[in-house]
């Protein structure tokens, strides 16, 4: 175990997200993944964009830690893309994955990664910005990567690992993890410091927040 205090922990990632689970995986951490909890992602309208992701990781870490034990750990994450204060989730369909794009090609937006992390004992919560600049893209290239990639599950549509990361991202501000759904380096900085802190965040349910 590459985390002492971490040796005897049930660790769970709460994300069905394959790239979470893949990036998570390369601290050497041992974890498992459970999406039992139903969570409503739904946020107050006047939240500023910058905090809904870290508002939406909190309410699932707080569904996936509901009766853990003291010796269990549980992260949880969000992903929104930020295009002119416009938040984009992931698209509804193939046609809202073409205008996502169409908004995000030729700008540069913002990725927004929040991640919230609780034991029995303690919690905290962060988020990670990164800001992505995108080459103008013909609406057959991304009629293209829709088709071929199918990017629903993602934000803003397009995963940054894939054909139109390759083609179409010309530069990046900050952790290419985290475009990818994780800031994992600063996930594990947190982690190496030590047991969470007690309960410095509070909860979301009831919060009127």
């Amino acid at each position: 175990m590459v985390i002492d205090w971490l040796k005897d922990y049930d660790i769970i990632l709460a994300s069905g997200s394959p790239r979470r689970r893949e990036i998570l995986s390369m601290t050497g951490l041992p974890f498992r993944v459970d999406t039992s909890g139903s969570v409503d992602e739904s946020y107050p309208e006047d939240l500023p964009a910058a905090q809904v992701a870290e508002y939406i990781a909190r309410k699932k870490c707080e569904a996936a830690a509901r009766n853990i034990g003291p010796q269990t750990l549980v992260i949880a994450a969000d992903t929104i893309v930020v295009a002119d204060g416009r938040i984009l989730g992931k698209p509804a369909d193939d046609a809202d994955a073409r205008n996502m794009l169409s908004v995000l090609a030729g700008r540069t937006h913002t990725v927004v990664t929040g991640v919230a992390l609780a034991t029995a004992a303690g919690a905290t919560s962060f988020s990670t910005s990164t800001e992505v600049d995108f080459a103008p893209l013909s609406p057959d290239e991304i009629a293209y990567y829709v088709e071929h990639y199918r990017p629903l599950d993602k934000a803003g549509a397009y995963g940054i690992q894939e054909w139109i990361g390759a083609v179409g991202v010309e530069a990046i501000r900050g952790s290419f993890y985290n475009v990818m759904g994780l800031p994992v380096q600063r996930l594990y900085s947190i982690l190496k410091q030590g047991p969470l802190p007690e309960r410095i965040v509070p909860p979301i349910s009831g919060s009127g927040q």
